[in-house]
């Protein structure tokens, strides 16, 4: 039995940060990691960072046009510049952990033995853990619909599809939420032809009505089909391809496709760990049960990330850590309760973000609701930056002036998110944006004629 102040089970976002803090602490760490792929976690591996890559490769990729060789060429050149990133990320952020003294990265399966006990599988045998404090990082698995089929191997989830070096030229995507509809985005940038699937009556069904279909309105712009109301009946394998079987408002569609996608949402990561040998607790969604200060249902253990079913966002897992280590190491003010408004971005092309109520939601709360919009072809810059498709969409409580949410689908959406972030969590009047001196030109500059 091996004993540690500290023991971790993945090496996630949350994870690795933790663990340095707890070794500048001078506490003794163990970071249990079942895959060395995975050194960092989802986000620098095989979501946030190498998809964005890819995203911005292929935007140039759409920008410099040529024949579908060249496409096909710069797909394969993206995709091993995608790989040289994230291998250097990954080495880094293992580096960070393993060259310190008090740390221990340890490969293999953790699972619960006992309160704060673990046996790890690991290649070099069976290994048996034993820390005054446990924290659980082990992320999120894709949710696989039981569509008869799926198991072809040109059906992928977003973390295989990215790893294929030959550019599909038809892409079939099930799933009409923000991984489907980036990736709809970015394989049409780079020359495929796609199809968007959605099992409801409208994509981004969680999103303003408004801000939905003027994302719609705009990949249809593009090429891109987007079919609603659709049920995948099966997918059936084909020498050079496959066929997705559809009922689409009650016909049934035959679409061929080189790859499809299903993006069908995330699944906390927790099977298989023992949970319950040690006394912790799942909720109704299925992550790990926490409590503000992502407490588990166990003394002396805590959960982050994915794991505890919460929204699934690397920035959130971070600010988990951040939870963590003021309950562990400082004086435990910071919660889940005190983060403030929190903002999300789908990487469309271009960007759409949305943080706090839509108009729906502020207005069923019992808001006196003031509507303020800008159409992105009212906005110098993003005519300047050759995109001035979409719009702003600000909610505004009529009483206070506060702004209660916002939808940004333009340039730049990704970075005036986290302006409205700081003003809507400092409770600044709407006002003062629309008085405000920004630079020129600049997509900022579109909150004086949106709140003026």
């Amino acid at each position: 039995m091996q004993r540690f102040d500290a023991a971790i089970i993945g090496f996630g976002t949350a994870g690795r940060a933790l663990g340095a803090a707890l070794s500048d602490a001078g506490q003794t760490v163990a970071v249990v990691e079942q895959s060395d792929a995975m050194y960092g976690g989802a986000c620098v591996n095989n979501a946030c960072i190498p998809t964005k890559a890819l995203v911005e490769a292929a935007r140039l990729s759409a920008a410099a046009g040529g024949s579908i060789v060249a496409r096909e060429e710069r797909y394969a050149a993206a995709v091993d510049g995608m790989d040289r990133l994230r291998a250097s990320i990954r080495k880094r952020n293992h580096r960070s952990l393993a060259d310190r003294a008090n740390v221990e990265v340890i490969m293999g399966r953790a699972t619960f033995s006992g309160a704060r006990r673990l046996t790890v599988s690991a290649p070099d045998g069976v290994r048996e853990l034993e820390a005054s404090r446990l924290f659980v990082d082990t992320g999120s698995l894709p949710s696989l619909p039981p569509i008869p089929g799926a198991n072809s191997p040109r059906v992928h989830v977003s973390s295989t599809l990215i790893n294929v070096r030959t550019l599909p030229h038809r892409l079939v995507v099930i799933g009409g939420g923000f991984v489907g509809l980036e990736f709809a985005s970015m394989y049409a940038d780079f020359g495929a032809q796609v199809t968007v699937l959605q099992r409801g009556p409208a994509i981004l069904k969680h999103e303003d009505p408004d801000a939905a279909q003027a994302v719609r309105d705009s990949l249809q712009s593009r090429g891109i089909t987007v079919l609603c109301n659709a049920d995948v009946a099966r997918i059936d394998d084909e020498q050079s391809q496959v066929l997705v079987i559809a009922r689409i408002d009650g016909h049934e569609t035959r679409l061929p496709a080189h790859a499809v996608l299903i993006a069908a949402g995330r699944t906390p990561n927790v099977a298989g760990l023992g949970l319950e040998t040690a006394g912790i607790q799942l909720d109704e969604h299925g992550g790990i049960a926490v409590d503000e200060h992502l407490r588990t249902t166990a003394p002396g253990v805590w959960a982050m990330g994915d794991a505890t079913g919460g929204p699934q966002f690397t920035y959130l897992a971070y600010d988990d850590f951040r939870i963590v280590a003021s309950d562990v190491l400082g004086d435990g003010s910071r919660t889940t309760r005190n983060r403030g408004a929190v903002p999300r971005c789908t990487f469309v092309h271009p960007p759409f973000a949305r943080i706090g109520m839509t108009e729906g939601q502020a207005r069923e709360a019992g808001h006196a609701v003031e509507v303020r919009t800008l159409p992105a072809s009212g906005i110098s810059q993003a005519r300047i930056l050759q995109d001035d498709t979409g719009l702003m969409k600000a909610v505004v409580d009529r009483e206070s002036g506060l702004l209660l949410g916002m939808d940004l689908f333009c340039e730049d959406a990704q970075e005036l998110v986290n302006t409205v972030k700081i003003v809507m969590d400092a409770r600044i009047p709407v006002a003062a944006l629309g008085g405000a001196v920004f630079s020129h030109p600049s997509m900022t500059e579109a909150f004086n004629n949106l709140f003026s």
